[in-house]
């Protein structure tokens, strides 16, 4: 991943991220609900992140090798198995069909307060609604194993540091558990082995 700097036409500069999709390269990716709002705090929502990271998965050829599901935030760590990916397909595949769903929910449900505090007015009147923050959140190339290795622990270690639970593995909504040898999880990694 690296930003690239643009200088707006009314002076501003803004950073744009661009992802590098290299063959080879796992993503360590993190994205997080718009304006870091609890969105993943129910086991709905987060069933319906599985699911879709399942989905998207198996329609672009990743391998998940691991992933947390925070209240407000998302860690993941895929390896792409085709030689030709774009990152951006799979993040939109993986996130798309939840904010849909959850959209779809609130209406249903009219729960109007939820879907004010999700609207963004733009300045030229147009009204959108986000479940993501807006971005490209963070993507970073993994090329060694001690990175991928790392990434795998940092990943579990999430709920800890967020005093959640007191070991990874109690946490539910996370692939460390899998990792130590229990197969009755939430959502089965692609390998047995290490990249």
């Amino acid at each position: 991943m690296y930003y690239l700097l643009m200088q707006m036409e009314n002076g501003t500069i803004r950073h744009r991220r661009r992802s590098l999709n290299i063959p080879g390269h796992a993503h360590e990716f993190t994205f997080s609900c718009y304006r870091r709002f609890p969105l993943l705090s129910t086991d709905r929502s987060r069933s319906w992140l599985i699911n879709s990271l399942d989905r998207a998965r198996r329609i672009h050829g990743y391998q998940i090798f691991a992933y947390v599901i925070m209240p407000d935030h998302v860690h993941l760590l895929t390896l792409p198995q085709r030689s030709a990916y774009r990152v951006s397909d799979f993040l939109k595949s993986a996130k798309q069909p939840v904010a849909r769903r959850a959209m779809n929910y609130l209406v249903e449900e009219g729960n109007v307060n939820w879907l004010e505090r999700l609207t963004a007015r733009q300045p030229r009147g147009k009204v959108e609604r986000h479940f993501w923050q807006p971005g490209g959140g963070y993507d970073r190339n993994i090329v060694s194993r001690d990175a991928f290795l790392a990434a795998i622990a940092y990943i579990h270690a999430n709920p800890v540091r967020a005093g959640l639970v007191e070991n990874p593995t109690d946490f539910e909504w996370s692939s460390a558990k899998w990792w130590e040898g229990e197969r009755d999880v939430k959502l089965a990694m692609d390998a047995e082995t290490l990249w």
